[in-house]
């Protein structure tokens, strides 16, 4: 089986929803490293109403409406790898983490450069919440939907007062 593809529009540029008979499977960014994300074979199963779900609850999650996303997920990677993308999933919505704090959150406090490795190979961006690592400064870090987009992900978590300071006039 195919996995079942769908682009829709967000505040962040196009996503592409990538979804199995598993659950989604991954979202793509527009100018996404083709080699960024790598899928296993698909499973068989209604991918369209698993792609519906998640299109429903990104859009809410843009509105301002959803803080945590409620969809069956297919992650396909290494052990290491899988358990950092769980780990995302515990960080709480409007909250930071770095990348030392994460490897220690999986039981390994000296990975923090392995985490950001696997945190980089996040098949899930935005639902897997990987725009909440940041650096041991609180410094935006890479991030495949470039630095605007986490930006701006975190000022839409943290609140009208974190959105006006982003996007406000230069002086």
């Amino acid at each position: 089986m195919d996995y079942a593809r769908r682009e829709t529009p967000s505040p962040v540029g196009r996503l592409t929803l990538v979804a199995s008979g598993r659950g989604l499977a991954a979202v793509l960014w527009e100018n996404d490293d083709p080699g960024r994300v790598r899928l296993g074979p698909a499973a068989e199963g209604d991918a369209e109403a698993t792609l519906d779900r998640a299109e429903a609850q990104l859009v809410e999650y843009f509105q301002g409406e959803r803080r945590t996303f409620d969809l069956r997920l297919d992650m396909q990677g290494t052990p290491f790898q899988t358990a950092v993308w769980r780990a995302l999933l515990a960080i709480p919505f409007g909250e930071t983490r770095s990348y030392g704090a994460l490897a220690a959150a999986i039981g390994c406090p000296g990975a923090s450069r392995a985490v950001g490795a696997a945190n980089g190979r996040n098949p899930l961006s935005i639902v897997a919440p990987c725009h909440r690592v940041v650096g041991s400064t609180g410094k935006l870090t890479g991030f495949a939907g470039g630095l605007a987009a986490k930006a701006y992900l975190l000022a839409l978590e943290r609140g009208p007062a974190a959105q006006s300071e982003l996007f406000a006039p230069a002086a």
